[in-house]
């Protein structure tokens, strides 16, 4: 069963169709395992994109950072000058799972030890604004993986990269999911509100009593 704290985990990702989310601001945001792609979600910026980006950070949160995430934001957001986005960022409390950040650089910061999940469950459990993630490819594994995650907002972008970090990587266990708002940008962006709608359900268009043709598929199939 998915989580439901007095905290809501909002995971917020601009997402290619084959779902990375690696280093979609700039080349040198996130190039590990030689991702040469960095960048790629700007040429499709639009004013929708904009403006649903802008009314999430207006909304009351804290932020959840993987640490990555949180080195690249506090090399950024604190030295961008007079910039909305930048004073919500610089404002709000920002919670960080990392057993290897020992100076957080960024005003506002709370560094959370031990293992992540259970970390980041305690604070669920805690009074205060929900908790906004952005990027954290790491971290979502993690989240994703206990079941911490309540919505997930996507901008999902026309765009296929073939490799870099994905929102759900190998090894995530399935949950199924369930549509509350979309809305299609200009430049082609969806963008996408999902929330956990419990474990994956199954059906099949198979017949009631399978042809000889079919037993003989599967036969052959098992034996492959």
């Amino acid at each position: 069963e998915r989580l439901r704290d007095m905290r809501q985990l909002i995971a917020n990702f601009h997402i290619s169709l084959d779902g990375v989310v690696q280093s979609p601001g700039g080349p040198d945001e996130d190039p590990r395992g030689g991702f040469t792609l960095g960048g790629w979600s700007m040429p499709y910026d639009d004013d929708l994109v904009g403006e649903t980006v802008m009314a999430t950070i207006s909304e009351p949160h804290d932020l959840l950072l993987g640490r990555r995430t949180y080195e690249i934001w506090a090399a950024y957001w604190p030295h961008a000058g007079e910039n909305p986005i930048a004073d919500k960022f610089n404002g709000a409390v920002k919670f960080v799972p990392s057993n290897t950040l020992s100076e957080p650089a960024w005003q506002n910061t709370e560094l959370l030890s031990g293992e992540a999940a259970d970390a980041v469950a305690r604070v669920k459990a805690t009074d205060g604004p929900d908790l906004h993630l952005w990027g954290s490819a790491d971290l979502m594994q993690t989240l994703n993986a206990a079941g911490l995650v309540d919505e997930y907002r996507l901008w999902i972008y026309p765009i296929v990269l073939g490799s870099g970090l994905r929102l759900f990587e190998q090894g995530t266990p399935p949950f199924g999911l369930k549509l509350v708002k979309a809305q299609t940008s200009p430049n082609g962006i969806v963008i996408a509100t999902y929330t956990g709608d419990g474990p994956v359900r199954l059906g099949s268009f198979a017949q009631e009593t399978p042809s000889e043709a079919e037993i003989a598929r599967r036969r052959k199939l098992a034996q492959e």
